[in-house]
């Protein structure tokens, strides 16, 4: 079971990938990045993402319809030339923290993403 820095260098072998980050929703602070990060600052990208993960997962508008299932499997956000795609990781404490990946577009394959990344979240070993 990877940890933290196997799983973002595997997000990183992803086609098209440009950069990943761990990061907890609460803080907004990442636990881990590799590559290159939108604006050149890790710890920024994290806090941005993080506002928009926090408002995903607290609003009721996009919860699951099972109480078994996650409220939120993953965020995607296209722009002009990428994809960012936040992928929330289930842990045995207080889930919070996702996957962020950015994905350039031309490059990119946004499905095999998303499956991958939802692999590695569910491998991911925390603490």
């Amino acid at each position: 079971m990877p940890g933290i820095d196997e799983c973002l260098l595997e997000a990183m072998r992803l086609p098209g990938a440009r950069g990943a980050a761990l990061v907890d929703w609460t803080s907004g602070l990442a636990l881990g990045a590799v590559g290159e990060a939108p604006g050149g600052d890790h710890e920024t990208t994290a806090a941005e993402a993080a506002e928009l993960a926090r408002m995903a997962a607290e609003h009721g508008t996009f919860a699951a319809g099972g109480e078994d299932l996650p409220p939120v499997e993953d965020v995607i956000i296209s722009n002009g030339d990428s994809y960012h795609l936040l992928r929330f990781v289930d842990t045995s404490f207080d889930s919070s923290v996702f996957l962020h990946l950015w994905l350039g577009r031309e490059e990119g394959n946004l499905a095999l993403a998303r499956i991958r990344l939802g692999e590695m979240a569910a491998r991911l070993v925390l603490g």
